[in-house]
This record gives C-alpha cells, sequence and structure tokens, in this order.
C-alpha cells in the first residue's frame, strides 16, 4: 500500500513527514484517512515505541487543501459535510488512542488542521519559525473543530484557548511556548535532532509503563481527582507486576543503565 506520507523505522521510533512542500504540506482527503488508518493499524502491531511527525519544506502543515478539499465542500449536502467532519475527527481520535507518544516536530506554520495535528500529539517541539493558527473562524467556521474546544483548553488553559479561537491569529513560536503550546523552541538546524532525541528517549524507556501514562492523561481528562487517584492506583499496581520494574531496580543496584522490555 503507498501512503500518503514518507515513513521512517529505527528501532521502534517512527517518523511521519507529510511530504507536500509545495503546498505547504496541505491535507487532503487520502492523507485524512490514510494517516488515520495507519496509527490505528500501527497501533494495533504494538511495534512502535514513539513517534515523530513533521513537515517537509518550510512548513508543518497548513491545514485542508484549498482546491482539494474546500472548494469540494461546497457541493455536499449536510450528510455529506457530516461524513467529512467526522473523518477529520478520526484523525485526532487516532492520534490520541495510539500507545506511543507521539511528539510534533513543527518546523514552520501549522495553520487550522495543522495546529489540531500538533495539538493532539503529545509534546510539541517547534523551531524558531514555527507559528501556528487555529484559523477557523478566519474562514466562517466555528473555532469548534476536531476535539479542539477539548483539547486545547487543557493545554493552555480556558482564556488562552478561547483567544486563539475566537481570533485566529498567528502566533509566533516565542509565544506559543510562552503560553505553553509549544514544550520547547530550538533554532531551525537543531530541531528534528531535538525532537528524534526526546522521541529516543521515550522510545528506549520503559514501554508499558509509558503507555499507561498515556492511556491515564487520556481517560483522566474527564473524572474526578477521586476517581482518578483509584485509577492511578490500579494502574500503578499493574506497573509494578510488570518486569520492566524490577528490571529497573535491578540497574540500580548493579550500577548500570536499565534494559527494559
Amino acid at each position: 500500500m503507498t501512503l500518503p506520507f514518507l515513513l521512517e523505522r529505527d528501532a521502534g521510533l517512527v517518523t511521519i513527514t507529510l511530504n507536500r512542500p509545495d503546498k505547504l504540506n496541505a491535507l487532503t482527503f487520502e492523507i485524512y484517512a490514510g494517516l488515520a488508518r495507519w496509527l490505528r493499524e500501527d497501533a494495533a502491531s504494538g511495534d512502535t515505541r514513539a513517534i515523530v511527525i513533521t513537515g517537509a519544506g518550510r512548513a508543518f502543515c497548513s491545514g485542508g487543501d484549498v482546491e482539494d478539499i474546500i472548494g469540494q465542500l461546497f457541493a455536499k449536502d449536510m450528510q455529506g459535510l457530516l461524513e467529512f467532519t467526522r473523518m477529520t475527527g478520526e484523525l485526532v481520535r487516532a492520534l490520541r488512542a495510539h500507545p506511543a507518544p507521539i511528539v510534533a516536530a513543527i518546523n514552520g506554520i501549522a495553520a487550522g488542521a495543522g495546529a489540531i495535528i500538533a495539538m493532539a500529539s503529545d509534546l510539541r517541539i517547534a523551531s524558531e519559525k514555527g507559528r501556528v493558527s487555529f484559523l477557523f473562524n478566519k474562514v466562517g467556521l466555528a473555532g469548534a473543530d476536531m476535539g479542539a474546544c477539548h483539547l486545547l483548553p487543557r493545554i493552555v488553559g480556558h482564556g488562552r484557548a478561547s483567544e486563539l479561537l475566537y481570533l485566529g491569529d498567528v502566533i509566533g513560536a516565542d509565544e506559543a511556548h510562552r503560553i505553553g503550546f509549544f514544550n520547547r523552541v530550538v533554532a531551525p538546524e537543531a530541531l528534528l535532532v531535538e525532537a528524534t532525541s526526546v522521541a529516543r528517549r521515550i522510545a528506549d524507556g520503559p514501554h508499558f509503563a509509558n503507555t499507561v501514562t498515556k492511556v491515564q492523561l487520556e481517560r483522566e481528562m474527564d473524572v474526578s481527582l477521586s476517581a482518578a487517584i483509584e485509577m492511578e492506583a490500579q494502574a500503578q499496581a499493574i506497573c509494578m507486576m510488570h518486569p520492566d520494574f524490577r528490571e529497573a531496580f535491578d540497574a540500580w543496584t548493579e550500577k548500570r543503565a536499565p534494559r527494559f522490555k
């Protein structure tokens, strides 16, 4: 099967590169569906321990392609439009459901659905040229798109999320870092090195425990503190039964690096 993006594997670490540099890596119907499908299938394989997502050329992702997607939406009826918006939401579900932590390496503009992909990743490392815009209201649409009203306030707070979604402004790397959307900002030439280094640390860490952490971060969004504490008590007890817990202890006593399964 030919994938509508580039894929590179290296010992449990997968790098996904959106590869339409002449279109600022704008998304097509095929890319939306293909990326969601690959994430679901890869999640089932259990082989991937960390993922880096980036864009070819000077952009991360400029959102939906104006000609290939936006122009075609005017010909759809309500049912057709709902099928499209549900399909785009499936990409966010697939990003959040994949057990491997995902690092977005934001090399340039991340706008619209591109900002959503960055938002739905677990970590966001940006080049100094990185910019972000939840531009939906600029095209007459709600900021309520692909889970933005659910996830974005949990990253930057309700007030900042409201500002980003109501105004749709483009914000630079320093501002995105200041409000907590970007985890780190580095020089352009260091971006992939830094993002890959962080992803490699995750991939080489305790995969079972990292998967549990990602699952709990997702599940605990909508439960009480008391319920979260009980969920984590059960999750941590399960991790204590895993051989990685014993391996970490043995490595500490033997003064060596742990070799996680």
